[in-house]
């Protein structure tokens, strides 16, 4: 006897019985938020909990702090760049050789953000 090639396949989610769970609108928001931080649909994070898994945030949080320390080295440095170019009396000292080595840091220091902010979001087969 031949099988049915319909017998065959597996069952999908479209087809299925769905889950009904009464929210305010406030908790949808707060949900949906969740949702988006982890980088699933919401009825994807929903499922995953359900299911007993913790879906991980794609927001690494110790990178946003490298990035808020990465972001005051820069205002420090373009602070003292505003210093020199006004020609205020502070920066007199310093020469052409020192600004284009703060110039030379701040270039690094935007590569290093980039860096990191690259990093920030953690590739999808890690959710």
């Amino acid at each position: 006897m031949k099988k049915d090639a319909n017998s065959e396949k597996k069952p999908t989610r479209k087809n299925s019985t769905p889950i009904v769970v009464r929210v305010t609108p406030e908790e949808k928001a707060a949900i949906d938020h969740h949702a988006r931080q982890t980088g699933h649909s919401t009825s994807a994070y929903l499922r995953l909990l359900g299911l007993g898994y913790a879906p991980k945030s794609i927001v690494d949080n110790k990178k946003v702090l490298e990035l808020a320390k990465i972001n005051g080295d820069l205002g420090r440095l373009g602070g003292l760049l505003k210093l020199w170019l006004t020609n205020d009396a502070r920066t007199a000292q310093f020469g052409d050789n020192v600004i284009r080595s703060a110039l030379a840091r701040i270039e690094d220091t935007q590569v290093q953000m980039v860096e990191v902010m690259k990093s920030i979001i953690l590739p999808r087969s890690e959710l």
